[in-house]
């Protein structure tokens, strides 16, 4: 018989960092508001959760991130003037972000790092799973890493993290995971964790990207996590001793996607994200595409 463990409903997105790789552009704009093609960032977010059905999303705020409140509240002068210019179109667009969650908000006083900012989620999560969604990850709806993620999450227990492979020469950007196989091809057992390893220490070439079905039980082990790399409260760090000890919080599964991913975390790869996201589009990826393609003979 298959164990029972308690449905997942609960989604915490970190949303606290100051964007300094963005600036000036985030000097009073939140980076998780800066657009993709028409939508903020943290909407493609906060979409994923909902259609994995975790639709009670609790947002790890710091000062200066009011817009993000700003932006899942209704604007009824806005609304206003929509309904009597007769935009039905662009009305519900703008109802749609306020329509899409509950949404909760709790602010981060100290930025210590990710660690840090999820235990700032214990008091709304309590002992219950739940996932969490790092905002410069935005996957594509038509590759449901986390509705698998939340599936093996309930068969298996425990906490599942999210690996992608990467080139050897990457893999001292992300955190490192040492994995086993299992029967199924796209799940594999964690066994340790390494943040932003050497690439002659990283245990292989399966990078944590930023996904999480989590045990309530990494709360506790946060409490009494020592800072780390960077001089930060890392969740790899905490993860790790999950994985070292199933009788604490279960075991460690990792999902190994291999969807579309379109990493807004820094410059380039933001602006590479806008150019696929814009191609897909059918009412923006025609036009769009033929003057890429005149641009780039050009330019060639």
């Amino acid at each position: 018989m298959t164990e029972s463990h308690p449905k997942i409903t609960k989604a915490v997105i970190p949303a606290a960092g100051l964007g300094t790789r963005f600036l000036p552009a985030t000097k009073a704009t939140p980076k998780e508001m800066l657009p993709v093609v028409d939508k903020p960032a943290i909407q493609y977010v906060v979409e994923e959760a909902v259609a994995a059905g975790l639709d009670d999303v609790l947002m790890i705020t710091g000062r200066n991130k009011r817009p993000l409140e700003d932006h899942f509240d209704r604007n009824y002068e806005l609304e206003s003037a929509l309904e009597k210019k007769g935009d039905e179109s662009r009305l519900a667009k703008v109802q749609e972000s306020s329509d899409l969650a509950t949404m909760h908000y709790v602010r981060q006083g100290d930025p210590r790092g990710l660690g840090h900012a999820v235990l700032c989620a214990a008091p709304h999560v309590g002992r219950e799973p739940f996932a969490v969604l790092l905002g410069d990850d935005l996957i594509d709806p038509r590759d449901p890493l986390l509705a698998r993620m939340v599936e093996i999450q309930d068969r298996c227990g425990g906490s599942v993290i999210a690996l992608m492979e990467v080139a050897p020469e990457q893999i001292h950007l992300y955190g490192c995971a040492a994995v086993e196989a299992t029967d199924e091809d796209d799940v594999v057992k964690v066994t340790d964790l390494v943040e932003k390893p050497d690439v002659a220490d990283a245990p292989s070439n399966y990078a944590i990207i930023g996904r999480y079905v989590l045990d309530p039980h990494i709360f506790d082990i946060l409490r009494k996590t020592e800072p780390g790399r960077g001089g930060e409260i890392q969740l790899t760090d905490a993860l790790q001793q999950l994985a070292a000890d199933e009788k604490v919080g279960g075991p460690v599964h990792g999902v190994v996607f291999k969807g579309r991913r379109y990493d807004t975390g820094d410059r380039g790869d933001y602006l590479r994200a806008i150019v696929r996201l814009a191609c897909e589009r059918e009412d923006l990826g025609p036009d769009f595409k033929a003057w890429l393609r005149s641009y780039v003979t050009e330019e060639m």
